[in-house]
C-alpha cells in the first residue's frame, strides 16, 4: 500500500464531510480533487472558482491533534474522470440515498489497485460490488467501510449563505472497519495510513464483515430516537421557547434518560439481528447510553468521556436537526432502520422498535419508507442463505 502516499486522493461528494476531508487531505500536503454530481454543483458556491477552503474550528480529540488554516484543493471538478484518474485512494463521503448516482459514473473509471474508503459505511459497499457485476466490472479494487465519519463538521453560513469555511467540532480516536470481502482486510487497513482523514483515528477497530459496520454505525441509533422523540421541542425550539431555532440540538436539548432507554431498547434489536446472522457488532454497554455524551463521546474522547444530563453539552450545541426532513430522518430511517428490519425479517428477528420508527417517520415526513427503504434486493443479498452470506462477505464471489 505504499505506492498510495503519492497517488491522488479522490473526495466524491461536495457536502460538510466531502469538503471538510478534501481540506484536511491539502493541508496534510497531498493532491486532492473533489467532485460532485452537475446536479448540485451549485450548492459549490465560490469554492467551485477558488479552490479555497478554510478548515477551522475545536476538532476536539482525546490527543488534540488540530490541523487548520486555509486549504488550495487541487481540483473541484463535476466530471468524474478528471477525478479519479490516477488516484489512489477513493473516499465515498455521501449522504447514502445517493450511492447509485454516483456509483453509476465511478465504475467505467475503477483501476486496479485503487482502494474505495465508505465514510460512513451505511452498506455502500455491497451496493457498489452488486453494481459492478451487473455492469461487468472486474477491477481489481480494495472496497472497505467505516462505521462512521472521522469528523463532527459543519458548513458555516452567514445570511443562508453557505461560506468557504468549515467548523470541524470533533476528531474520532477510534471507528470500527471492515474490507467487503474481509479476505482485503489487511490491505484496506494499512491504507488507511496514507489517507489523512483518519490520522487521529489511532485506535481502529476491525469488524469481521461490512454487516458487522452497518449494524455498527452508531446514526441510527442515535439520530432516529432523538430527533422522533424529541421532535416536540425541536418544532417549539424557534416558538415558544423564546431561543434561536438554530441553536438547537438533539444532544444539548432532547436526549434524556427516558429516550436513552428507547435507544438501548433499539441497540438490542440490532444486537439480536447480528446474532442470527453470525456477525459480530461493536459493543456497547447500557450505561454507554445514559448521558449527553451518549455513546458518540468515546469515538473522539475515549470511554471515559461523560456529559451527564444535568449539563449541558456545549460541543454540539446548534448541530440540529431543525425539521423532520433532516438527513437524521431522510437518511438514518431508509437505509439505516429499513436494512436494520429487513434483516431482521430474513433472519427471523423481531423488531418491533425499529419497525415503530419507520413508521412513526413515515407519517411525519410524509414519506412511506417502507416503499422508499433501501432493500436487501437492492444490496444483492436478498436471495442468500445465512451460509452463503457469510461465504460471500468473508470471501467474495
Amino acid at each position: 500500500m505504499k505506492h498510495l502516499k503519492d497517488k491522488p486522493i479522490a473526495i466524491l461528494g461536495g457536502g460538510a464531510t466531502g469538503r471538510c476531508q478534501a481540506a484536511d487531505c491539502a493541508l496534510a500536503g497531498r493532491e486532492v480533487r473533489l467532485y460532485e454530481v452537475p446536479e448540485f454543483a451549485k450548492d459549490l458556491g465560490k469554492i467551485l472558482e477558488t479552490r479555497e477552503l478554510r478548515l477551522a474550528g475545536p476538532q476536539v480529540n482525546l490527543y488534540g491533534f488540530k490541523r487548520d488554516g486555509l486549504a488550495k484543493i487541487d481540483t473541484i471538478t463535476t466530471n468524474m474522470k478528471e477525478a479519479v484518474d490516477g488516484a489512489g485512494i477513493i473516499s465515498v463521503s455521501i449522504p447514502a440515498i445517493g450511492f447509485k448516482a454516483f456509483f453509476e459514473r465511478l465504475i467505467p473509471h475503477l483501476k486496479d489497485g485503487m482502494v474505495i474508503h465508505f465514510c460512513t459505511g451505511n452498506f455502500g459497499s455491497l451496493l457498489l460490488r452488486k453494481m459492478m457485476h451487473e455492469a461487468g466490472c472486474d477491477k481489481k479494487v480494495i472496497i472497505g467501510e467505516w462505521s462512521s465519519q472521522p469528523y463532527g463538521v459543519r458548513i458555516k453560513t452567514e445570511g443562508g449563505v453557505k461560506l468557504p469555511e468549515l467548523n470541524l467540532l470533533y476528531r474520532a480516536i477510534t471507528l470500527r472497519g471492515a474490507a467487503l470481502p474481509s479476505a482485503d482486510q489487511p490491505a484496506f487497513f494499512e491504507s488507511a495510513k496514507y489517507f489523512p482523514p483518519l490520522d487521529t483515528v489511532v485506535h481502529p477497530v476491525e469488524g469481521d464483515t461490512v454487516i458487522d459496520i452497518g449494524l455498527s454505525n452508531v446514526n441510527p441509533m442515535l439520530h432516529v430516537p432523538g430527533t422522533i422523540l424529541g421532535v416536540g421541542v425541536m418544532e417549539n425550539w424557534g416558538v415558544i421557547f423564546g431561543h434561536d431555532k438554530y441553536d438547537f440540538s438533539i444532544y444539548s436539548h432532547a436526549y434524556c434518560p427516558s429516550i436513552s432507554e428507547v435507544q438501548y431498547a433499539f441497540y438490542q434489536e440490532e444486537r439480536r439481528i447480528a446474532e442470527a446472522i453470525g456477525v459480530e457488532i461493536q459493543p456497547f454497554n447500557k450505561q454507554d447510553f445514559f448521558s449527553r455524551t451518549n455513546i458518540l463521546g468515546a469515538e473522539f474522547m475515549g470511554p471515559d468521556v461523560v456529559v451527564p444530563f444535568t449539563e449541558q453539552f456545549h460541543l454540539l450545541k446548534a448541530t440540529g436537526p431543525y425539521d423532520i426532513h433532516n438527513r437524521y430522518i431522510t437518511e438514518d430511517v431508509p437505509v439505516g432502520c429499513h436494512l436494520f428490519y429487513e434483516l431482521g425479517k430474513k433472519f427471523g428477528v423481531e423488531t418491533p422498535i425499529i419497525e415503530s420508527f419507520i413508521k412513526l417517520a413515515s407519517v411525519m415526513a410524509k414519506i412511506d419508507f417502507f416503499q422508499k427503504g433501501v432493500t436487501l434486493k437492492d444490496l444483492g443479498i436478498a436471495n442468500m442463505n445465512k451460509t452463503q452470506l457469510l461465504k460471500y462477505l468473508h470471501e467474495g464471489p
